[in-house]
């Protein structure tokens, strides 16, 4: 592993010892996840690396970053809460069921651009986060652009089942869903975990 990896992970926070790391082939939606916890000063890699996907158009520099690209943002991140369609999972992560009523706002012009808001909302353009394909049977909030949240610059950023192997998202980081349960299972919030996607090649 390049030692890039825990310098970029160690920059945003020192008390991060779970990080996800998505390393994805330059040009194109194809991708690698794996598992790393920092154990004694050390980073080491307990799952992976998995088969991933991201974006149709690849990665992007978050200040590049806009609504609708295609593209899967990079940098590091905080793992939000876990989400899906049970009504609770035996996991140490925030749960939150999704139900009809439950929604992702990805309108720019929205006062609730990048929230979940439970109501059909008034604007333009909304995710349902309870989906009649089953991606988001599992998921995890990747808290891009949410504190604070720019207008524009993407939304809706998370962690979910592929539709298929090899077809891409449209930004967000995909994998097949024994893989997903298992990195739910094992993200803990007291180690502060994170996903990082770097813009160059680290495994």
């Amino acid at each position: 592993m390049n030692n890039t990896f825990p310098e970029m992970v160690s920059a945003v926070e020192r008390k991060i010892t779970q990080a996800i790391l998505v390393d994805a082939v330059p040009g194109g939606h194809q991708a690698q996840v794996s598992a790393w916890e920092l154990k004694k000063g050390n980073w080491q890699q307990v799952y992976g690396p998995i088969p991933a996907v991201i974006g149709s158009d690849g990665l992007i520099s978050p200040d590049k970053k806009q609504e609708g690209d295609g593209c899967t943002p990079t940098g590091v991140y905080p793992l939000g809460m876990v989400f899906g369609d049970r009504a609770s999972l035996a996991i140490n992560m925030p749960y939150r069921q999704a139900t009809e009523e439950d929604f992702w706002v990805d309108d720019p012009t929205s006062t609730r651009y990048n929230l979940w808001v439970n109501g059909r909302p008034e604007t333009e353009t909304y995710e349902e986060m309870l989906r009649s394909d089953g991606l988001y049977c599992y998921g995890v909030v990747i808290e891009y652009n949410t504190a604070p949240v720019v207008p524009g610059k993407g939304s809706a950023i998370f962690m979910h089942i592929w539709r298929a192997p090899g077809q891409p998202t449209r930004g967000c980081v995909a994998m097949a869903k024994e893989h997903l349960v298992k990195l739910i299972a094992w993200l803990d919030p007291v180690c502060w975990p994170v996903i990082a996607i770097p813009d160059t090649k680290y495994l």
